[in-house]
């Protein structure tokens, strides 16, 4: 039996279309109208009480610049030209999907990091809809929310960035504290970790984002996340593949490998050249995947029979910023017109 989670992904305002993707919708784009940027208050002038009236009647509408530079406050005249561009490309698309997928086909990015990690957020919960594992619920928060990670004696952690800074910044104890106080052992610090005995806790805290991960390769988190990189490149791709986590990369055949981030992508194109890589770049590997295609007439003619390896890595700070874009544009995928 699924449950309901990530409310606050907006999935409530959408509409699947028959291949299952989300339909842009009027009331879906009323939502980002209505964000604090945007929102007029009462001293706003008239020009921009008129233009958010006009957009909330029909969120389609067509605005002239000059509709825009009436607006007196300059920077909510700014937001008003973001918030647009971004209607402006989900209403080129239609989907959210198409709209996503395009943004990494080589045209400059012009909308703001927030409102992309959004879009994958409801697209996942779309595709992760009749999901019953917390475990790959909480997996996939990676592809939307930064993590900051945890190393140490037989352990590895990962817990969601904001959170950590928020509790930091409050005096709140635990996680917040641990991961802001320098030098302070894990094992001294009780953790609100996802396991097997509280994992049920996840349902009623999903939009919270509260619960931190033991992504050890002992653990279940890794082969969680290899569950939901399976959905996400079927979904968008109709492909099928096998994600198996490994300790290592131990083939003389390797031929292709993804970074599913920046640093992973770095590491895993040095060990390929057979470049040097230091004792501590191989340390911040967090996980490595093997990804093997279900049906050989989806992939290059020169990778048929073999492995993708996947990676994961933080950075020099000891965050994780993921990319999921990488799964879709650099796998060996033999692509139609």
């Amino acid at each position: 039996m699924n449950r309901d989670f990530w409310k606050s992904a907006g999935i409530h305002l959408l509409e699947k279309n028959q291949q299952g993707h989300l339909n842009v919708t009027q009331d879906y784009l009323r939502a980002y109208f209505t964000r604090p940027e945007i929102h007029p208050v009462e001293e706003s002038c008239e020009a921009e009480h008129a233009l958010f009236e006009c957009l909330m009647e029909d969120p389609f509408c067509e605005i002239e610049e000059i509709q825009i530079s009436s607006v007196k406050d300059s920077d909510a005249a700014d937001n008003y030209r973001i918030i647009l561009r971004f209607r402006d490309h989900l209403a080129k698309h239609g989907t959210l999907e198409a709209a996503y997928a395009s943004l990494f086909e080589g045209e400059p990015i012009n909308i703001p990091p927030m409102f992309i990690d959004q879009m994958v957020h409801v697209i996942l919960r779309n595709l992760l809809d009749q999901v019953d594992d917390p475990f790959q619920l909480r997996a996939a928060e990676l592809f939307f929310r930064e993590q900051a990670v945890t190393v140490g004696d037989e352990q590895l952690m990962l817990a969601d960035q904001e959170i950590v800074e928020m509790r930091a910044e409050s005096g709140f104890g635990g996680l917040g504290q641990l991961l802001a106080e320098a030098g302070t052992p894990t094992r001294e610090i009780s953790l609100d970790v996802m396991t097997e005995e509280t994992q049920e806790k996840y349902w009623a805290r999903s939009d919270r984002f509260d619960m931190a991960a033991d992504f050890r390769f002992t653990q279940p988190a890794q082969d969680a996340l290899g569950r939901v990189i399976e959905a996400w490149i079927r979904h968008f791709l109709g492909v099928g593949t096998r994600i198996t986590a490994v300790k290592s990369i131990k083939d003389e055949k390797w031929s292709w490998h993804i970074g599913c981030d920046q640093e992973a992508t770095r590491i895993l194109n040095a060990l390929y050249n057979g470049d040097d890589v230091s004792e501590d770049d191989l340390r911040n590997i967090l996980a490595l995947f093997r990804l093997e295609f279900s049906d050989s007439s989806h992939v290059l003619d020169s990778m048929v029979g073999k492995p993708v390896y996947l990676g994961l890595a933080m950075n020099a700070q000891q965050k994780l910023v993921m990319k999921p874009q990488n799964l879709l544009h650099n796998l060996p995928i033999a692509r139609t017109e």
